[in-house]
């Protein structure tokens, strides 16, 4: 489908305090497009909390229960329940939470309303840092990239919460990007009809966390699949399939183009190339992304 196919009806309006550019508002406009008004957010404290509008007045256009931190799971499973005991059908219980509130605080009520079997759809968008609190470090940081917590360079790599997530065995994984808004539209499009837990994770590039121009965002994002650092693919009970360029990495068809493109387009990587060239923190990276598809290519 093409954007200008997407519907019309918006339920993010205008006034959020969102930064120009907020790849977090691209996102949640695209996912809220495809599961229209009969929804209901759950957002632990994360950037989502700050940029609704100030009280009493909100620029999202669908119930929404904000929550502590580490409780956002839990919360949407109480929901979830309630829902079923009124008697209510068809409304999305959804979390929408960044990173922080995956990765590190949430994750235990995560595996919990996993494991729990809980009919919701978990919306992780990922900036790769806890951008409302300053930018500090997640457990999606990538190695070597600045944060006011790393300020040499974090010195571990990043968790991969798909395959914690798929070890769930639940029915539905799926990875998109911001700047492919068609394909993150059919991903939740196919979540809202499964039953049971599924989980959908965003890479949503942070303009002023990863020290890029505001007008790039969409491209940042674009070159993070083409150079094979964030790849789109969908799990499928059982069954892990890839998407888009991701797909034609996997098949061999494409080339993925060299991380530095990607790098060198992001002030949190300039530490690699100024006052020279890292070369040995270059070489691990590549070889991390490698060793990541050739995992893939052994599960496909």
């Amino acid at each position: 489908m093409a954007i200008k196919d997407l519907p019309k009806e918006e339920y993010v309006l205008p006034g959020s305090a969102a930064c120009p550019g907020c790849p977090a508002t691209i996102a949640l406009r695209t996912v809220l497009k495809a599961l229209g008004k009969r929804t209901i957010l759950v957002i632990p404290a994360w950037w989502t909390a700050v940029i609704q509008s100030w009280y009493p007045h909100t620029s999202f256009k669908v119930p929404i229960l904000n929550i502590a931190f580490e409780a956002a799971a839990a919360a949407a499973s109480g929901v979830s329940s309630g829902l079923k005991v009124l008697g209510e059908k068809d409304i999305n219980v959804v979390v929408w939470a960044g990173d922080g509130g995956t990765y590190d605080i949430g994750i235990q009520a995560l595996s919990g309303a996993l494991e729990r079997n809980t009919d919701f759809i978990y919306i992780c968008y990922n900036n790769q840092i806890y951008s409302n609190t300053g930018i500090q470090r997640s457990g999606a940081t990538p190695y070597a990239a600045w944060t006011t917590t790393t300020v040499g360079g974090k010195r571990e790599f990043n968790k991969d919460m798909g395959a914690i997530v798929m070890a769930h065995r639940i029915p539905y994984v799926a990875t998109a990007c911001i700047s492919y808004p068609e394909d993150l539209y059919k991903k939740v499009m196919k979540a809202k009809e499964i039953r049971g837990p599924k989980y959908i994770e965003i890479l949503t590039p942070c303009p002023p966390g990863w020290r890029f121009s505001m007008d790039k965002t969409v491209e940042v994002g674009r070159l993070a699949v083409e150079t094979g650092a964030w790849p789109l693919y969908e799990y499928e009970n059982g069954k892990m399939s890839f998407n888009g360029f991701s797909k034609l990495i996997l098949e061999g068809k494409v080339k993925r183009k060299p991380i530095e493109e990607w790098l060198k387009m992001q002030g949190r990587f300039r530490n690699l190339f100024k006052p020279k060239r890292d070369e040995e923190r270059i070489r691990r990276i590549e070889e991390f992304i490698e060793r990541m598809w050739e995992d893939f290519r052994s599960k496909v």
